[in-house]
């Protein structure tokens, strides 16, 4: 499989189809089943989690963090994209529609009301945006 050249645009369906011929490739395929899938995403998650569980409050920018641990998050956060990327193909579920449709429905749901400050406060009290 071979990587992205300097300069490529790196879209969900290049990563679909890189994901595709890696599962190819090793014959995998047949151990892509949308549950498999996602419980190796939700370890993935797991994962990621452990990078910041004893680490408080993290500030934007990682400014404090080390260059290594930069790294890891970056590999770790790229296992949860992959996976996600990956089962949505399986189901044939559009990723990018769906994102970009549940971006709507959300700008419908929690509603902006302009504030002086530049902060922004919504109508629902929900606390969830899923």
């Amino acid at each position: 499989m071979s990587g992205v050249s300097e300069g490529e645009e790196v879209t969900l369906k290049l990563l679909m189809k890189k994901m595709e011929d890696f599962a190819k490739e090793r014959d995998w395929e047949q151990y892509h089943s949308p549950r498999n899938l996602l419980l190796a995403l939700v370890g993935e998650v797991g994962e990621l989690s452990e990078i910041f569980q004893w680490k408080g409050e993290v500030p934007k920018g990682l400014g404090d963090w080390k260059e290594e641990e930069k790294v890891h998050l970056g590999e770790e956060l790229s296992d949860v994209l992959l996976y996600l990327v990956r089962l949505s193909d399986i189901c044939g579920v559009d990723l990018g529609q769906a994102a970009l449709r549940k971006i709507r429905l959300n700008a419908i749901k929690y509603p902006v009301n302009g504030t002086s400050n530049g902060n922004t406060t919504t109508t629902s009290t929900t606390t969830s945006q899923q």
